[in-house]
C-alpha cells in the first residue's frame, strides 16, 4: 500500500511540474477543465447524487460554468489585469466568502448540519464555490508577473504556492507526531491536532520566506507574501477539514477511486482548493 501511494505521488507531481512549465495558458486552462470535471463528478456523491446520469449532469454543469468564464476571458488575456478580468477577481473573493463561511460551519460542526444535509442545492453551490475560485487561482497566479523584472514568473510563484501547502501537510504531520495532543476538530478529523497547525505554519512560513527570496520579490513586500502564506495555509486546513465534514455527512472515506493508494481527485486537492483562492486574491491586491 506504501509502495502504490509513493509511486503514484511521484508520478502526480511529474505531472503538476509538466503542467506549471511546459503547457500553454490554453493548454493549461484545458487541464484545469479535466480537473473541474473529474472533482465534479466526485463532489456529486458528497451531495448525494447515486445515478451516474445525475452525476454526469452535475460534472458538466461545472465544468461549463468554468468553459464559459474561459469563452468570456481567454486565458492567453490574463496578463494583463483589465476591467473584464478583474471579473476574475471577483470570483475568487466569492471563493473566499465561502471559505469564512466553510469555517463557521466546520467550528460549529455537526450541528451545522442541519442547515445543508438535506439540501443538495446547497451542496452544488458549496462544490461550484470550491473548485471554480480554485480553477481561477491557478491561472491567475501562472499568469502572473515580475513588473520590476518585466518577466513572466508565474510558475514558479504557483509551484512555490504549492510548495507552502505540501510543508504545511509535512510540518502538521511530524509535528502532530511529536508533540500532538489537543485535537484541533474532534467532531470532523480526529487526527489534526493544534500542535500540528502550528508546526505546520512554521514550515510553510519558512518555505515562503525561502520563495520570496527566490522570486525577488521586492524585500517591503516579503511581510505581505509571508501574511499571504500564512492566510493561504490556515485556509488550507480548512479547505481538508471542510471535504472532510462533507464526507462525513455522505458516510464516505475517500471522495473516489482514480488514485491508486491516494482516494479521488478531490482528496489530494482539498487543501489546495482553499489555499489558491486566498492567496492568489491576497497577492494580486497586495504585491501586485
Amino acid at each position: 500500500m506504501l509502495k502504490q501511494r509513493i509511486v503514484t505521488a511521484l508520478g502526480l507531481l511529474l505531472v503538476a511540474l509538466g503542467a506549471l512549465f511546459f503547457l500553454s495558458a490554453n493548454g493549461l486552462a484545458l487541464a484545469m477543465g479535466v480537473v473541474v470535471w473529474i472533482a465534479g463528478w466526485e463532489w456529486s456523491r458528497l451531495c448525494g447524487l447515486v445515478t451516474k446520469p445525475s452525476r454526469f449532469v452535475l460534472a458538466t454543469a461545472l465544468f461549463s460554468c468554468f468553459g464559459g468564464l474561459l469563452w468570456l476571458i481567454p486565458p492567453t488575456s490574463l496578463e494583463t489585469l483589465t476591467a473584464l478580468t478583474s471579473i476574475l477577481i471577483w470570483v475568487l473573493g466569492l471563493g473566499c466568502v465561502w471559505w469564512v463561511l466553510a469555517v463557521i460551519l466546520v467550528f460549529t460542526f455537526p450541528a451545522s448540519a442541519a442547515v445543508w444535509q438535506n439540501s443538495s442545492i446547497l451542496k452544488v453551490f458549496a462544490g461550484l464555490l470550491t473548485l471554480l475560485p480554485f480553477a481561477v487561482g491557478v491561472l491567475l497566479l501562472r499568469s502572473a508577473h515580475a513588473s520590476s523584472l518585466g518577466i513572466y514568473y508565474g510558475a514558479e510563484l504557483l509551484l512555490t504556492v504549492l510548495a507552502m501547502v505540501w510543508a504545511a501537510d509535512s510540518g502538521a504531520y511530524f509535528a502532530g507526531k511529536r508533540f500532538g495532543k489537543r485535537k484541533l476538530m474532534p467532531k470532523v478529523s480526529p487526527g489534526k491536532t493544534i500542535e500540528g497547525l502550528l508546526g505546520g505554519l512554521c514550515a510553510a512560513s519558512i518555505v515562503a520566506l525561502v520563495g520570496a527570496w527566490l522570486l525577488n520579490i521586492e524585500p517591503a513586500d516579503w511581510g505581505f507574501f509571508v501574511l499571504a502564506s500564512v492566510l493561504s495555509v490556515l485556509a488550507s486546513v480548512f479547505g481538508d477539514l471542510t471535504e472532510s465534514m462533507f464526507k462525513r455527512q455522505a458516510g464516505v472515506k475517500d471522495s473516489g477511486r482514480i488514485l491508486p493508494g491516494h482516494g479521488g481527485i478531490l482528496d489530494r486537492i482539498d487543501s489546495l482548493t482553499a489555499a489558491l483562492p486566498v492567496f492568489a486574491l491576497c497577492y494580486w491586491l497586495w504585491i501586485v
